[in-house]
């Protein structure tokens, strides 16, 4: 970023729950998905090997995380940085939820990324979208 353009510009600190039905849906899908165009030596077309499973697990809740996370700056009147600025930091380590999870169990995280207010998103509607959602708490940690 340049001079200038990190104004209003915060790192913010998420606890959140993903949704396990909405893991449930992107595992789904992306096994789907993984059946019709993926090629596993050793295994018929349309099959996808347990081997596979555990990344195809892995995948379904980093996404729903991430997912979780834009629905958190949405309800809150922010905007996503481009490229590495609006990286997403989930203080968990992701393998290990995946170890003992369960699918559509919800997974509890903590998460840090930056945002930046924006003033054409009315904050007032935004927290009353905020009751529905899935975000748990989010605070300003530092400029």
């Amino acid at each position: 970023m340049g001079a200038g353009d990190d104004e209003g510009v915060y790192k913010f600190w998420l606890s959140a729950t993903a949704d396990g039905a909405q893991i449930k849906k992107i595992r789904t899908t992306t096994e789907k998905e993984a059946s019709r165009k993926a090629n596993f030596p050793g295994f018929r077309k349309g099959q996808v090997p347990p081997y596979a499973q555990p990344q195809i697990t892995g995948f379904a809740v980093q996404e729903a995380i991430i997912k979780t996370c834009e629905q958190s700056l949405e309800a809150y009147g922010l905007e996503s940085l481009s490229g590495s600025a609006g990286e997403v930091t989930v203080n968990e380590d992701v393998k290990d939820i995946c170890k003992g999870y369960k699918v559509g169990t919800d997974v509890p995280f903590t998460a840090t990324y930056m945002g930046k207010f924006d003033a054409n998103i009315h904050t007032e509607s935004a927290t009353e979208e905020a009751e529905d959602d899935s975000v748990v708490d989010v605070e300003v940690v530092a400029e």
